[in-house]
């Protein structure tokens, strides 16, 4: 049937949706979500998965505005008042999920019937895994509940730099798994390549944001124009960190980072992302990714899923804490922030899905992006929730 037909379908039960979450106190990311797994191929069927297939465009697409947005909330007056306490919960979170995962796996080799020969890459790839978090539906939660105040900014610096972190932490994990495996001779360039992409994404972002806000002074006196302009270097950039496999989304993230710093415009622009495309985009985003779930897959181990959640998210809320606790965070940031980065998604099934072509880790990659992708029902489910807990326990909304 014609794809307009399905995106129809989409817009109309989304709206519902849009309309009920508030009535019964659920995060609408949590109702896409939801939708999009009901009517998509794995339950009803009613899109079918021709649709889903051909879509990877429409999520890319959300998914470089969402990081545009992350970016585009850290002013730097603001990071140069809290820079340190956000810099200290990052490394903290991210370490603590690491170590957590990997010697929580390794203990739990027994249990979790892991094979005895592998166990030890095993946690130590889901380690350099487990350190990423999702940024979509944090920001997703943020935007729908207006959340404004330090949690919240600190909140997204976290999550912002998030992503460069487990970039690095991963390359890690894939360099000492292949000393173990005896390939060491030719993977220690993984760190550095990690380097050079982390480098090469930051500067095409940036060199992107530029080129745009130049642009921008074309259109001054219309706003309208501003806005497509932007959304087209947006793609642009986008686009060529796929086609010149460098990361995506941290380029799109220093793109949005460096227009709102740089840029008198910028402000005009995200006005009306806010105003008329952020429904959009967050409703696309997320009911397209639910037609993406395999709920079947939770029931093939659910002993290693439900170990990886917990694990990771103990080391999240220890971690987030002792960075917090050091940094002289305020108290609510000390006891809440945590709770707010359980959602995993996005980069992480991307890093998982790069194992497949790695030849010392064809007995194991399989498994592990089974896990990833089934432990990802749980993630994207329950963080919203959680996020819209610690929003109103810390007074943001």
């Amino acid at each position: 049937m014609h794809t307009l037909f399905y995106l129809g379908i989409i817009f109309l039960l989304g709206s519902l949706i849009q309309w009920l979450s508030p009535k019964i106190s659920l995060p609408k990311v949590v109702g896409y979500l939801v939708l999009g797994l009901i009517i998509g191929p794995e339950l009803l069927n009613i899109v079918p998965e021709s649709f889903v297939n051909d879509t990877h465009f429409v999520i890319d697409m959300s998914l470089s505005l969402i990081a545009v947005m992350v970016g585009a909330k850290l002013k730097f007056s603001y990071l140069r008042e809290t820079g340190k306490q956000v810099l200290s919960i990052t490394f903290f979170e991210a370490m603590f999920a690491f170590i957590s995962v990997v010697v929580g796996f390794y203990l739990l080799t027994d249990i979790l019937s892991l094979p005895d020969e592998h166990s030890l890459i095993i946690a130590i790839l889901f380690g350099g895994l487990a350190t990423a978090t999702a940024p979509a539906a944090t920001i997703a939660v943020i935007h729908e509940f207006k959340a404004q105040g330090k949690f919240t900014m600190t909140l997204l610096g976290v999550v912002a730099l998030d992503d460069a972190m487990a970039l690095i932490l991963f390359a890690i994990a894939i360099t000492v798994s292949n000393v173990l495996v005896g390939m060491d001779t030719i993977h220690f360039s993984a760190l550095t390549d990690t380097f050079l992409v982390i480098l090469y994404s930051t500067l095409l972002g940036a060199v992107g944001a530029l080129l745009s806000s130049l642009i921008d002074k074309l259109f001054s006196r219309h706003k309208g124009m501003e806005t497509i302009s932007t959304l087209g270097m947006v793609f642009i950039v986008y686009s060529l960190n796929v086609m010149w496999a460098l990361e995506p989304l941290l380029s799109a993230l220093v793109m949005g980072l460096v227009m709102t710093n740089v840029s008198d415009e910028y402000d005009l622009v995200q006005e009306e992302i806010d105003n008329h495309l952020e429904e959009i985009i967050f409703m696309l985003f997320f009911i397209l990714s639910g037609m993406h779930l395999k709920p079947e897959m939770m029931m093939t181990m659910p002993l290693v899923l439900l170990s990886y959640v917990l694990l990771r998210f103990v080391g999240k809320i220890s971690g987030a804490y002792l960075g917090a606790r050091l940094s002289h965070a305020q108290k609510d940031i000390q006891h809440y922030l945590g709770l707010a980065l359980f959602p995993q998604a996005g980069i992480v099934i991307g890093l998982s899905l790069s194992l497949q072509n790695e030849a010392a880790f064809v007995s194991v990659a399989p498994f592990i992006l089974n896990v990833i992708i089934a432990t990802t029902i749980i993630h994207e489910l329950i963080g919203p929730i959680l996020t819209k807990l610690v929003l109103k326990r810390s007074g943001q909304i």
